[in-house]
């Protein structure tokens, strides 16, 4: 049985619970974080010594955090071809993407796009820091866009362990209110992940109790 603490709305909680739910997996999720609080307790800064969410527990197991880590954690031991390769050259080929997308689209959208839309209050908000943010994130879903339009998944022709860190963040981008540039390989990959089951349990989820006002 795999224990997650982490609320919901994360949405490095989020990559992990699709991880989870593609592959099957029995769970329990304790929201912890946010509003609900509990991460800077001594019981969990025992688990996770930073404070952040996600944190795993693979039954008897160590705790994990960080969620790259977490999410390969899932993929050696419960993945299988396709989605996790058993082959060196053809996984270090996902997980190429996988890192791709954490670092050039996950992170330079969470913080700079989506934390200033949305978790900053109408007042205080900075058009020009969002709008050049999405300029430095338009750089990598251009090469995604790219690599779209001539594969049905981000590392190829498969769902692999790189769609879920590229696509957790998509729910959001394509919902929040900004200006996108028009992406058509894009947009037909979102809607692709819109119709799996695990996507809609656990990325597309509500985002209001972030909301500043």
């Amino acid at each position: 049985m795999l224990t997650v603490w982490g609320r919901k709305s994360s949405s490095n909680v989020q990559a992990l619970m699709w991880a989870i739910g593609e592959l099957g997996l029995a769970y329990e999720r304790h929201d912890v974080g946010h509003t609900y609080g509990g991460n800077d307790t001594p019981e969990f800064l025992a688990m996770n010594p930073n404070g952040t969410v996600p944190v795993l527990k693979d039954g008897d197991g160590d705790f994990l955090w960080e969620t790259g880590a977490i999410l390969r954690y899932v993929a050696n031991r419960y993945g299988a071809p396709p989605f996790w390769p058993d082959d060196l050259a053809a996984r270090a080929h996902i997980d190429k993407w996988t890192e791709w997308s954490k670092i050039n689209v996950a992170i330079k959208f969470t913080g700079p796009v989506f934390w200033r839309v949305v978790r900053t209050a109408p007042k205080d908000r900075d058009p020009a820091a969002i709008v050049r943010a999405l300029r430095e994130l338009g750089r990598f879903l251009d090469i995604a866009e790219t690599r779209l339009a001539s594969h049905p998944f981000l590392a190829g022709d498969d769902f692999t362990l790189a769609d879920i860190q590229f696509g957790h963040v998509l729910y959001r981008y394509f919902d929040i209110d900004i200006d996108r540039t028009p992406r058509p390989a894009l947009d037909r990959y979102y809607v692709k992940l819109t119709a799996r089951p695990a996507f809609q349990e656990h990325v597309m989820v509500s985002y209001e109790e972030l909301r500043v006002s």
